[in-house]
């Protein structure tokens, strides 16, 4: 049994993937500092899984607690999702992101390092791209100037990552870099659940919704798009933790160190087709507004997932429909719990 330890295993994507790699027979350790988080995310895999994954409570910051965790236990590889991850905050708040999400990471390689853990999945993203001069993106499009401190942490996380695969020939790292993902577990027991105020799209469309939010703000409608609105590749969550275990599986029989993969559905959809699509779904309509634009913002990007589907085997199998659907059943269980 292979085993694998998930840094912000509790978030979002990291808990879906923590759910397939149980399903996949991996024995799953988890570290998470609960910054964006909740401790009852981990009963919630143990009902869905009926296995309960050891769980850190470690700031991936705080290298002696980190080692520690690596010293202990005989770990085969690294899914490394934590990070902050808000555009607009990281323009507001650079030094944190750059601190975190950089300080973790070398954190991380250097515990590999040290104790000869040889692969590792990096959550990387489109943001890597910035705002890309032709559409749909493959993995050769070049990277532009990041749009947001954020987005910059992605890129020089893949040039660190590189850099320590070609001084280490026994290193193997695949950088997964993702559009926009959002849905939940077919459970409705794990789902996108933000502390505070939402940042993305689908949890402030739900909350609105719900009658959590007052209304949502779609930022900017003068964009070059059909409708004015930015245009994503959103990609259900699901689909996006499989990814991972595709990686996983790859890099253990790659001869190639160093990789990196875009992960979504190939189709861009706008904001207001995505809340159009959920008025559609609920028989709803929602309290909006269009505002003005947010800094940090792409204006459209949406993937060309060739190489991720001829290489590692994997395709996304839902739609926008499966996607908004599975993400306001998670609101409504939120209300009733």
């Amino acid at each position: 049994m292979e085993n694998v330890l998930v840094t912000g295993g509790l978030g979002f994507i990291g808990s879906h993937t923590v759910v397939e790699l149980i399903a996949q027979g991996y024995k799953v350790f988890i570290a998470d500092n609960l910054s964006n988080s909740k401790i009852e995310v981990l009963d919630r895999i143990e009902k869905i899984t009926k296995v309960k994954p050891e769980f850190f409570n470690i700031d991936l910051t705080d290298k002696e607690k980190l080692f520690n965790l690596f010293s202990t236990y005989n770990l085969d590889s690294i899914i490394h999702f934590a990070a902050s991850k808000a555009v607009g905050e990281s323009v507001q708040k650079p030094l944190l992101y750059y601190k975190n999400n950089l300080s973790s990471l070398i954190n991380v390689l250097e515990c590999c390092r040290e104790l000869k853990v040889n692969n590792l999945i990096f959550s990387s993203s489109c943001t890597v791209y910035g705002q890309p001069d032709k559409l749909p993106v493959t993995e050769k499009t070049p990277k532009q100037q990041a749009e947001s401190p954020y987005g910059n942490t992605k890129q020089v996380g893949e040039e660190i990552i590189e850099d320590y695969c070609n001084s280490n020939v026994d290193f193997k790292a695949i950088s997964l870099r993702y559009f926009n993902p959002i849905g939940a577990h077919d459970s409705a027991l794990i789902g996108e659940l933000p502390l505070g105020i939402p940042n993305n799209l689908i949890p402030f469309i739900t909350q609105t919704a719900s009658g959590i939010r007052e209304k949502l703000n779609v930022f900017g409608g003068d964009y070059d798009t059909p409708d004015g609105t930015c245009i994503r590749d959103y990609i259900h969550v699901v689909d996006l933790a499989k990814a991972h275990i595709a990686a996983l599986k790859h890099a253990n029989s790659s001869k190639v160190n160093y990789d990196f993969f875009n992960v979504g559905t190939g189709k861009g959809h706008s904001v207001l087709e995505v809340i159009q699509t959920f008025e559609a779904q609920s028989g709803m309509k929602l309290n909006y507004e269009i505002v003005e634009r947010r800094p940090g913002d792409v204006e459209k990007i949406y993937a060309d997932t060739t190489k991720m589907n001829q290489e590692l085997g994997w395709s996304a199998e839902k739609d926008l429909n499966d996607m908004i659907s599975s993400a306001w059943k998670w609101q409504k269980s939120l209300i009733k719990s």
